[in-house]
């Protein structure tokens, strides 16, 4: 078991005395979230970096702060000062209210004066003057923004997002544009005749979204165009704080095309970087791996057979202006002319082990190795001494294919381009990878559902509407940085500095149901309970690394279940591949971020919100809204359903960073109730006619409706656009759920979407299924019973936890009949702690945690322990856990959190 770094050790060991007051704060693990007291409304919250190194080279950080509720009205400023005082410049927004009113989320944005600082204290008050403020201004088709150290003009339509980066007076980069190849056809055998074209990035609208006075965001649309055709949406998002030398980019595509005809050759943001200095004062510098760095001129003048002298070869390593030629030795100056220019560097990283470098002089002559190595930063800079361009991808060799270019540095100006999809790697192929293998009636296709575990469907298998997101980084500098900051800037581009506030301040807030407490080692049976959820999520770490889960579609995601004769995930076995957010990993990790503080699980989580948010989810097309259940590809199942495309997994990353694009998709999915209209998710089973009636569909109240729910509550409490349907969707739906006849354990009802109510069943049914709570429904009710003030619902979720691990003659002495044979006990523990905090009962919460630890999934009996692997049993030598399965890990660890948080101070000993 890797341990915990000493940061996450010492926020844990600050967090475990807040774990006790809060416990008291919830009333004896009663989960309910009180309103504020006054000292609680007064109290600071401690905010600090994530990572250690505090911004360095980033140009500023968002972070997101929850509050009790009652504690701040609506409009209230904060102040945010370093630990010797000074006030630090931050712009505030809510995210988030309280049903009352006042705040629930905020976000804080810190520009280049919080630099130099590790921790801070954020208090209600006037926030510190700023010396220089970023400002906004538009004119006709262009948007200009300001950041008091470079000036960037924005197109509001055409081919250039970014017409030119200005730096006192300097033209540092003009010329931001987008970049798709595309391919119609794939010879599987040789690629060398192969044709492609090139479409550019055609602006179709753009907005401010933020004007300062710290940060400011500029979003831009539109698709990729050649001649008459466009396609490849595009949603571009720029983010300038004040003072900063830097801007960050937020790039999305969602497939739009033909799987068997639109293949992308290449998929990049190029742009055009002046080049005025002698070609001896130009330079490039690209990272390699970890501070590594080619550093080179495009004329060098070092190695060379006579010596222009010691001060001059020095300067130009440096990237210094070089001393007037008329003081080297003149056998140098008088045969420059001689001494050739490399215009033209290429870095790519086809895999995520190997990455090369080469060089040029011009086209049309050949290129030379400039080096090689694992794992590129994805990071470079092009210019001189007056000035030059550095630029960077986050997630370089993590999303491989990718590529880095510098074209014409020779030359007045050179061309710089960030592949996101490399053009020297195959083509990106989105074809279905098998024919169907005769499956093409329903019962043949449940035939394959019951060896396979994949439910395969003609047609289904499509990308069209899935998405991608990266993020990129570029730097006006006044001259070449000097190696320490291309280092600096290098390491923001891997990883983004974050400011967070604590477990304890996010605790004491009462958000996300009251569902976690920060860590707690204080008695051993909690300490084993922390080592295991430990434990497990090292395990993940490992394997990613281990088994190679990387790649442009694939980063962020895990796999399903494990082939313990091959000691291999069952990656290319139907419904046992990637996960794709089954029985809530994302959650799980969200919440053991939550109470921990830990770097690395915030990370690990922020890759899976970007993978399942996006690739996992279908954004345009007849299925926008529905994301796709687990399968050897993302998008291969034909379920098609609302508990992958759940705002429920986005959430916590919303809130705790403010991102705008996982606000777009949660926003996105208000109006998903439609989709049922456009697919019967029983088609496969189903015996009678059937016809779609908006005024009487059949939706499940477990997962599809967690998931319609968990967009209507993210629209309500972030007063959007549809705030005022979505929170009458809430009430009416928790209305009508909570009158059937059995609640709940009714299972299903006839939704009306024009009402946006569920019908009243004549008689009470039974219809539970173990997966109805697993994809956030407890999580979801536990947040609503806390915001809305309804009896009835209150008590058919509570009889919904009563009951579920209840013995069967209990079940059937409350609903007539017992439930049948459930499976997941272990992950419905949680919801018997739930009541148990609510009802104080000390029964629930005894049979909480022997459902927790003696049923089915992870034991006592357990062996918590690592099998070595080596060849020739696996590719790569590494370990091994055969009991270990994703679905029971899901649950293990939102069981385990939740129930330490609600009845922790019940745990047997």
């Amino acid at each position: 078991m890797s341990p915990i770094p000493r940061r996450g050790l010492l926020k844990a060991a600050a967090a475990a005395g807040a774990a006790a007051q809060f416990s008291r704060a919830l009333g004896q693990g009663t989960a309910q979230a009180a309103p504020a007291t006054a000292a609680a409304a007064d109290a600071p919250v401690t905010v600090t970096w994530l990572e250690s190194g505090g911004l360095g080279a980033a140009p500023g950080s968002t972070l997101g702060v929850p509050w009790p509720k009652g504690a701040h009205p609506s409009g209230q400023t904060f102040t945010l000062t370093t630990d010797n005082g000074k006030g630090v410049p931050v712009q505030t927004w809510a995210t988030a209210y309280w049903p009352d009113g006042s705040l629930k989320w905020t976000a804080h944005a810190v520009g280049p004066e919080a630099a130099g600082s590790e921790k801070f204290t954020l208090t209600p008050g006037t926030p510190a003057a700023s010396a220089r403020q970023v400002t906004v201004t538009e004119t006709g088709r262009r948007i200009t923004v300001d950041t008091g150290t470079i000036r960037t003009v924005v197109s509001k339509d055409g081919g250039k997002l970014v017409e030119s980066v200005t730096r006192g007076g300097t033209k540092i980069a003009t010329d931001g544009r987008l970049v798709l190849l595309r391919q119609s056809d794939l010879d599987d055998g040789d690629q060398g005749n192969a044709k492609w074209e090139r479409f550019d990035g055609e602006i179709s609208g753009a907005t401010v979204e933020q004007r300062g006075p710290v940060r400011a965001v500029v979003r831009i649309d539109g698709k990729h165009r050649k001649g008459s055709r466009s396609w490849l949406p595009f949603s571009v998002r720029l983010y300038f704080y004040a003072g900063a030398e830097s801007f960050r980019m937020v790039h999305t595509i969602t497939y739009d095309g033909d799987q068997n005809k639109d293949f992308i050759r290449g998929l990049g943001v190029r742009f055009t970087v002046p080049m005025r200095d002698a070609a001896y004062d130009r330079h490039i510098r690209i990272a390699g791996e970890g501070k590594g760095f080619l550093t080179e001129a495009v004329q060098g003048i070092t190695g060379l057979r006579r010596d222009p002298g010691a001060a001059v070869r020095a300067a130009q390593v440096k990237g210094e202006k070089l001393p007037d030629p008329s003081t080297w030795d003149q056998r140098v100056t008088s045969r420059l002319a001689h001494v050739p220019h490399w215009g033209d560097y290429t870095l790519s990283q086809l895999s995520a082990d190997g990455f090369t470098l080469r060089k040029r002089t011009k086209p049309g002559h050949g290129w030379i190795t400039a080096g090689g190595g694992g794992r590129a930063s994805g990071f470079g800079y092009v210019g001189g001494v007056s000035g030059g361009l550095s630029f960077g991808l986050r997630d370089f060799w993590e999303k491989h294919p990718a590529q880095l270019d510098i074209r014409g540095a020779a030359g007045d100006a050179a061309e710089v381009t960030l592949w996101l999809w490399s053009p020297e790697a195959q083509p990106m192929d989105l074809r279905f990878y098998h024919d169907g293998m005769g499956q093409d009636t329903y019962p043949e296709q449940l035939e394959g559902l019951n060896i396979t575990y994949e439910d395969y469907e003609p047609g289904f298998g499509t990308p069209y509407g899935i998405a991608r997101t990266s993020e990129l980084m570029f730097w006006a500098n006044a001259a070449t940085p000097s190696a320490a900051t291309l280092v600096a800037q290098a390491a923001a581009v891997r990883t983004p500095p974050q400011l967070a506030a604590s477990p304890g301040d996010l605790a004491r807030a009462g958000v996300f149901g009251g569902l976690f407490a920060p860590v707690d080692r204080s008695v051993p049976a909690k300490a084993r309970i922390e080592d295991q959820l430990d434990f497990l999520f090292t395990y993940y770490k490992d394997q990613v690394e281990q088994r190679r889960w990387y790649g442009f579609w694939d980063y962020g995601d895990i796999m399903h279940t494990y082939d313990e004769d091959r000691h291999q995930w069952r990656y290319d076995v139907g419904g046992y591949a990637w996960d794709n957010s089954e029985l809530s990993p994302d959650l799980w990790l969200w919440y053991a971020y939550l109470r921990s503080g830990r770097a690395d699980i915030f990370r690990f989580a922020e890759a899976m919100t970007r993978h399942t948010g996006e690739v996992d989810v279908y954004h345009l097309g007849t299925w926008a809204g529905l994301g796709t259940r687990h399968g050897v590809q993302h998008f291969a199942c034909s379920a098609k359903q609302q508990r992958i495309s759940t705002a429920v997994y986005r959430r916590p990353y919303y809130f705790l960073t403010a991102d705008e694009r996982v606000g777009d998709l949660m926003h996105d999915l208000v109006d998903s109730d439609e989709t049922f209209l456009v697919l019967d998710p029983i088609r496969k089973i189903r015996t009678e006619p059937y016809t779609p009636d908006r005024n009487a569909l059949s939706i499940g109240f477990g997962t599809d409706w967690s998931g319609l729910a968990a967009a209507w509550l993210t629209e309500w409490e972030r007063k959007g656009p549809k705030a005022a349907k979505a929170e009458a969707r809430l009430r009416s739906t928790m209305e009508t759920i909570a009158a059937q006849p059995n609640g709940f354990v009714q299972g299903t009802g006839l939704y009306d979407l024009d009402t946006g109510r569920f019908a009243v069943a004549d008689k009470p049914v039974v219809g539970v299924s173990h997966l109805s709570a697993m994809f956030g429904l407890v999580e979801m009710c536990a947040e609503l019973i806390d915001l809305i003030d309804m009896p009835a619902f209150k008590d058919a979720w509570l009889d919904y936890c009563r009951y579920f691990n209840a013995t069967k003659a209990e079940q059937a002495a409350r609903y007539g009949s017992h439930f049948g044979n459930l499976l997941l006990f272990q992950g419905h523990s949680r919801q018997d702690a739930y009541a148990a905090a609510r009802l104080k009962d000390d029964k629930l919460a005894a049979r909480a945690w022997q459902k927790f630890s003696h049923s089915d999934g992870y034991t006592t009996a357990m062996k918590w322990e690592k099998t070595p692997l080596q060849g020739p049993t696996v590719l790569e030598p590494g370990y091994e856990h055969l009991w270990i399965s994703t679905n029971t890990t899901a649950l293990f660890g939102l069981a385990g959190i939740q129930n330490l948080a609600l009845i922790g101070d019940r745990i047997p000993s």
